[in-house]
Protein backbone atom coordinates (compact mmCIF):
# COMPACT_ATOMS: atom_id res chain seq x y z
CA UNK A 1 0.00 0.00 0.00
CA UNK A 2 1.20 3.52 -0.84
CA UNK A 3 0.98 6.48 1.49
CA UNK A 4 1.32 10.18 0.59
CA UNK A 5 1.25 13.26 2.82
CA UNK A 6 1.31 16.93 1.91
CA UNK A 7 0.37 20.17 3.66
CA UNK A 8 -1.27 23.00 1.76
CA UNK A 9 -0.59 26.49 3.10
CA UNK A 10 -3.14 29.32 3.22
CA UNK A 11 -2.97 32.91 4.43
CA UNK A 12 -6.13 34.68 3.35
CA UNK A 13 -6.00 38.50 3.53
CA UNK A 14 -9.55 38.72 4.90
CA UNK A 15 -11.23 37.31 8.00
CA UNK A 16 -13.40 34.94 5.94
CA UNK A 17 -12.95 33.44 2.52
CA UNK A 18 -13.71 30.43 0.39
CA UNK A 19 -11.06 28.77 -1.82
CA UNK A 20 -11.67 25.99 -4.36
CA UNK A 21 -8.80 23.54 -3.78
CA UNK A 22 -9.99 20.78 -6.13
CA UNK A 23 -7.15 21.20 -8.66
CA UNK A 24 -4.52 21.14 -5.89
CA UNK A 25 -6.01 17.90 -4.58
CA UNK A 26 -6.01 16.43 -8.11
CA UNK A 27 -2.29 17.27 -8.38
CA UNK A 28 -1.69 15.53 -5.05
CA UNK A 29 -3.50 12.41 -6.26
CA UNK A 30 -1.41 12.40 -9.42
CA UNK A 31 1.85 12.88 -7.45
CA UNK A 32 0.91 10.06 -5.06
CA UNK A 33 0.69 7.44 -7.79
CA UNK A 34 -2.33 5.91 -6.03
CA UNK A 35 -4.79 4.41 -8.51
CA UNK A 36 -7.30 2.96 -6.04
CA UNK A 37 -7.68 4.39 -2.56
CA UNK A 38 -8.82 7.33 -0.49
CA UNK A 39 -7.76 10.93 0.00
CA UNK A 40 -8.39 12.68 3.31
CA UNK A 41 -8.33 16.48 3.23
CA UNK A 42 -8.61 18.20 6.61
CA UNK A 43 -8.06 21.60 8.10
CA UNK A 44 -5.41 21.58 10.80
CA UNK A 45 -6.97 24.60 12.52
CA UNK A 46 -10.12 24.94 14.60
CA UNK A 47 -11.33 28.06 12.79
CA UNK A 48 -11.37 26.77 9.20
CA UNK A 49 -13.11 24.00 7.32
CA UNK A 50 -12.80 21.65 4.35
CA UNK A 51 -15.98 20.46 2.64
CA UNK A 52 -17.46 19.38 -0.71
CA UNK A 53 -20.15 21.24 -2.60
CA UNK A 54 -20.94 23.07 -5.85
CA UNK A 55 -18.68 25.89 -7.10
CA UNK A 56 -21.43 28.44 -7.68
CA UNK A 57 -21.13 32.07 -6.53
CA UNK A 58 -24.77 32.38 -5.41
CA UNK A 59 -24.36 29.33 -3.20
CA UNK A 60 -21.12 30.74 -1.78
CA UNK A 61 -22.98 33.93 -0.84
CA UNK A 62 -25.74 31.81 0.71
CA UNK A 63 -23.21 29.91 2.86
CA UNK A 64 -21.85 33.19 4.19
CA UNK A 65 -25.30 34.66 4.91
CA UNK A 66 -26.54 31.42 6.54
CA UNK A 67 -23.47 31.02 8.73
CA UNK A 68 -23.60 34.65 9.80
CA UNK A 69 -27.24 34.15 10.90
CA UNK A 70 -26.33 31.04 12.88
CA UNK A 71 -23.13 32.41 14.45
CA UNK A 72 -22.83 36.17 13.90
CA UNK A 73 -19.37 37.65 14.30
CA UNK A 74 -20.61 40.73 16.18
CA UNK A 75 -21.18 41.80 18.81
CA UNK A 76 -18.09 40.05 20.13
CA UNK A 77 -19.45 40.39 23.66
CA UNK A 78 -22.18 37.78 22.99
CA UNK A 79 -19.62 34.98 23.34
CA UNK A 80 -17.89 33.86 26.54
CA UNK A 81 -14.89 32.65 24.51
CA UNK A 82 -14.21 36.21 23.37
CA UNK A 83 -12.37 37.32 26.49
CA UNK A 84 -8.91 36.90 24.99
CA UNK A 85 -9.76 36.49 21.29
CA UNK A 86 -12.63 37.69 19.12
CA UNK A 87 -13.14 34.50 17.10
CA UNK A 88 -15.83 32.47 18.88
CA UNK A 89 -18.03 32.74 15.80
CA UNK A 90 -15.24 31.18 13.71
CA UNK A 91 -15.13 28.13 16.00
CA UNK A 92 -18.90 27.70 15.70
CA UNK A 93 -18.89 28.14 11.91
CA UNK A 94 -16.18 25.50 11.60
CA UNK A 95 -18.26 23.08 13.66
CA UNK A 96 -21.19 23.60 11.29
CA UNK A 97 -19.17 23.22 8.06
CA UNK A 98 -16.98 20.38 9.31
CA UNK A 99 -13.31 19.57 9.71
CA UNK A 100 -12.54 17.32 6.74
CA UNK A 101 -13.70 15.38 3.75
CA UNK A 102 -12.74 12.03 2.26
CA UNK A 103 -12.91 11.27 -1.45
CA UNK A 104 -12.50 7.92 -3.19
CA UNK A 105 -9.78 7.55 -5.81
CA UNK A 106 -10.72 5.33 -8.74
CA UNK A 107 -8.43 4.75 -11.72
CA UNK A 108 -6.11 7.46 -10.39
CA UNK A 109 -8.83 10.14 -10.34
CA UNK A 110 -11.08 11.75 -7.72
CA UNK A 111 -14.35 9.81 -7.84
CA UNK A 112 -16.80 12.73 -7.77
CA UNK A 113 -20.43 13.37 -8.51
CA UNK A 114 -21.20 15.78 -11.35
CA UNK A 115 -20.87 19.12 -9.54
CA UNK A 116 -18.70 18.20 -6.56
CA UNK A 117 -15.69 20.38 -5.75
CA UNK A 118 -13.46 20.60 -2.65
CA UNK A 119 -13.29 23.86 -0.70
CA UNK A 120 -11.22 25.40 2.04
CA UNK A 121 -13.33 27.83 4.09
CA UNK A 122 -11.52 30.31 6.32
CA UNK A 123 -13.41 31.85 9.25
CA UNK A 124 -10.56 33.66 11.07
CA UNK A 125 -7.98 34.57 8.47
CA UNK A 126 -5.11 37.02 8.14
CA UNK A 127 -2.59 34.44 9.38
CA UNK A 128 -0.97 31.23 8.13
CA UNK A 129 -3.08 28.07 8.16
CA UNK A 130 -2.50 24.48 6.99
CA UNK A 131 -4.58 21.78 5.35
CA UNK A 132 -3.43 18.15 5.48
CA UNK A 133 -3.76 15.96 2.39
CA UNK A 134 -3.30 12.26 3.21
CA UNK A 135 -3.64 9.65 0.49
CA UNK A 136 -3.57 5.89 1.00
CA UNK A 137 -4.11 3.11 -1.49
CA UNK A 138 -2.54 1.10 -4.25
Amino acid sequence: MKSYRRELQFNLPSRRGLVNITEEIRRCVSESGVMEGLVLINSMHITSSVFINDDESGLHHDFEAWLEKLAPEKPHSQYRHNGYEDNADAHLKRTIMGRETIVAITNGKLDFGTWEQIFYYEFDGKRPKRVLVKIIGE
